[in-house]
């Protein structure tokens, strides 16, 4: 089946097993036992479906087979902390012809990796325990690497044991801030609450404890991951060598299943995956405890829990499925997320209360504001969403985007807007149809978007010439923006239909994906089937009516405007082995303005002028040159005081933008969204401009 996959992340989370020759994998049906031969079998349905079919088309060449190799390695140790050069020496005989073994079946290389993966990781929490029982000097001037990943492995057990203590003495220094910051805030406030300080008591690990309770977590998932999940590790990386929406899934028991397809943590409604170690926050649902707290931010990395009984669990290493199980709760409850934001010197607090997640606050919603005396509607849209299966029925009230923004759009039309904004910041895309639907009524006709497989390209038209809206529009979007959302983006900046405003570039997700169901083609095969799971990966191309795709590059806005979002290093571009970027033959899009063009040089004039003598936009364009200098930080002191000291300056600065935000907020009171305010005023000149031109 064709299933359109519009999430801005591709979500990987590093699997375990246990080393017995047959395995059981548990299931909400049954228990099975997998025998070599049934390990064969996946491994060479697997790569032999994914070589045929994806779009692509990659020769299994030698440098290709050495590109799984090395994401493999990567999957089991990201932060290139347990395998050495000289591990991986080892390997090589396997390197530039590991992509043909695994289409013949052969699949004992994974398994062979990973118990030299086992051995390092017990090696790891011993020499851990022992340097915890030592005195450690916090005033010996020395740095890590802010991010492990992208630095070379050890070459050899010395260098390696050298790094190990200083990734340890890094975690220690990350408590040791953490404590110091909470005792300087309960001294600048003496009313503390009674019940945090029950709280603060009934903690009572100390930070080596934690440390070493997380290592004994983590080994004991090591010890246990059963087999059919260790090769999965290994067909995965192979699938993500062709795309980075690629990915193989074992079978895993639902509830597993159904986290990891949506990631969505009940309670304070945030999406998670697991990178580098971490597991970091990539989405929030909208109007959801974390988006409504303002304290957290995508790409903020979760540490550790606190429960209300002052419980904490560390969450670094920890797979995503059971990172979750910590951070949902009762309604009403509080929890703590420890945070590193960015490249940030040191942890900070938040603590947020657990509410039941409505669903309908990631609805299409309206507004209307007058700004300069031109009356706004402000329509945002957080996904292309749409009930398939009411659709499928002929249910005449099914839920979709594209009929709630038509009663938006007629309710703004009662209230006398003259300008629409359509915010698609956080829209990380959805249904397909739906955003074509969207799109036709702002278009009167004309092409929405063209698909190209590897035997045809396909072309999608506006279904209808009726026009909801025939006002003057600006689309508002950011590097979050994805997939549907681009498609919706580019069909009407192609017609000249809207002004594109927000960051130098939409995501860039301009691919089809396609789900196959490895137990579906067993049981057709062989009687008494297990369980072998999913493969998913890309079939077709997204291009816009211009014939430029989407993809990789994303949609360039027509005014860019200062944001968080534009310093964040997300988008296809940062996926690794993303498809490129590509164009075919255009095909003529009906122009609405012929002259839009003309306006839009004014109207980028205009919002030059205007952010540069804006005291909000300017101190939140200060805010933005902080986290731009923690980003780009290559390496963190192992001194306190120095390491105390950059995050004091950090939050110094934070404070006085906030300051300054707070300070010229007097006037409006919605002005804390610079970016969308802005927006705004575009939208208010664009309507000027038409007066004027009629």
């Amino acid at each position: 089946m064709l299933k359109l996959f519009c999430s801005i992340c591709l979500f990987i989370c590093v699997l375990c097993g246990c080393a017995s020759e047959k395995t059981t994998v548990k299931t909400s049906k049954k228990i099975d036992t997998y025998s070599a031969a049934d390990f064969r079998r996946v491994t060479a349905m697997v790569a032999n479906i994914i070589d045929r079919n994806h779009y692509s088309a990659t020769p299994m060449s030698p440098e290709f087979s050495a590109r799984i190799f090395d994401i493999f390695f990567d999957t089991l140790d990201p932060q290139h902390i347990f395998f050495t050069g000289e591990d991986i020496e080892k390997f090589f005989p396997y390197r530039n012809s590991l992509g043909r073994d695994l289409q013949y079946g052969e699949f004992e290389f994974a398994f062979a990796v990973y118990d030299i993966y086992r051995k390092r990781c017990s090696e790891y929490r011993e020499f851990t325990s022992g340097m915890l029982t030592k005195k450690i000097d916090f005033s010996v001037d020395e740095e890590i690497a802010v991010n492990l990943d992208k630095s070379p492995r050890p070459a050899n057990k010395n260098e390696q044991k050298d790094l190990w203590r200083k990734q340890i003495k890094n975690e220690l220094l990350n408590f040791r801030l953490a404590e110091r910051m909470d005792n300087e805030e309960k001294s600048k406030n003496k009313t503390v609450k009674k019940e945090n300080n029950a709280k603060t008591s009934i903690q009572k690990k100390t930070p080596a404890e934690r440390i070493m309770q997380r290592l004994r977590d983590m080994g004991n998932a090591i010890e246990k991951r059963e087999r059919i999940d260790i090769l999965g590790l290994l067909l995965d990386s192979m699938a993500r060598a062709y795309g980075a929406h690629s990915d193989y899934q074992p079978p895993k028991l639902s509830e597993d299943f159904e986290i990891q397809m949506s990631l969505s943590l009940s309670g304070i409604g945030a999406t998670l995956t697991s990178e580098n170690g971490y597991i970091k926050i990539v989405e929030m649902v909208p109007g959801g405890p974390a988006e409504l707290s303002g304290k957290l931010k995508i790409n903020d990395r979760i540490i550790s829990v606190t429960q209300e009984n002052g419980e904490t669990t560390d969450l670094v290493d920890m797979p995503v499925n059971q990172a979750v199980q910590f951070i949902r709760g009762e309604k009403g409850s509080k929890v703590v997320l420890e945070i590193l934001s960015g490249n940030s010197s040191a942890p900070v607090k938040v603590e947020i209360t657990r509410d039941k997640i409505n669903l309908t606050a990631g609805a299409a919603k309206g507004e209307v504001r007058e700004i300069s005396g031109v009356r706004i509607g402000i329509l945002n849209l957080p996904s292309f969403y749409m009930d398939f299966d009411a659709v499928m029925r002929g249910d005449a009230n099914a839920r979709r985007a594209s009929a709630d923004v038509l009663k938006i759009l007629e309710n703004f039309r009662k209230q006398n807007v003259e300008s629409v904004v359509i915010d698609l910041r956080s829209n990380g895309g959805g249904s397909l149809p739906d955003a074509i639907a969207l799109s036709g009524l702002f278009l009167p006709g004309g092409p929405v978007v063209q698909v190209r497989s590897p035997e045809s390209v396909s072309l999608e038209k506006d279904p209808s010439p009726t026009l909801a809206y025939s006002g003057p529009l600006v689309i508002l979007t950011s590097k979050l923006s994805a997939s549907s959302a681009e498609i919706f983006t580019g069909a009407l900046a192609d017609a000249k239909r809207a002004v594109v405003v927000g960051d130098s570039r939409t995501f860039g997700k301009g691919t089809v994906l396609r789900v196959e169901s490895l137990d579906r083609r067993f049981s057709n095969w062989f009687s008494g089937a297990k369980p072998y799971g999913s493969l998913t990966f890309e079939i077709a191309m997204f291009f816009r009516p211009s014939g430029s795709s989407v993809q990789q590059l994303g949609i360039t806005p027509d005014i860019q405007l200062p944001s968080l979002t534009e310093e964040m290093k997300v988008g296809e571009i940062f996926l690794d082995n993303h498809l490129p970027w590509d164009s075919i033959a255009p095909v003529a899009p009906v122009i609405w303005d012929s002259g839009l063009d003309k306006k839009i040089a004014i109207l980028k004039k205009q919002s030059a002028e205007r952010i540069a003598a804006n005291k909000n936009y300017q101190a939140f364009i200060r805010q933005i040159s902080m986290y731009r200098a923690i980003r780009d930080r290559k390496k963190l002191s192992l001194n306190e005081e120095k390491r105390y000291n950059e995050f004091r300056r950090e939050k110094s600065i934070a404070e006085e933008a906030e300051k300054l935000l707070t300070e010229n907020d007097k006037e409006n009171k919605k002005s804390g969204d610079v970016v969308l305010n802005e927006a705004l005023n575009i939208a208010a000149d664009l309507k000027k401009l038409q007066h004027t031109a009629k």
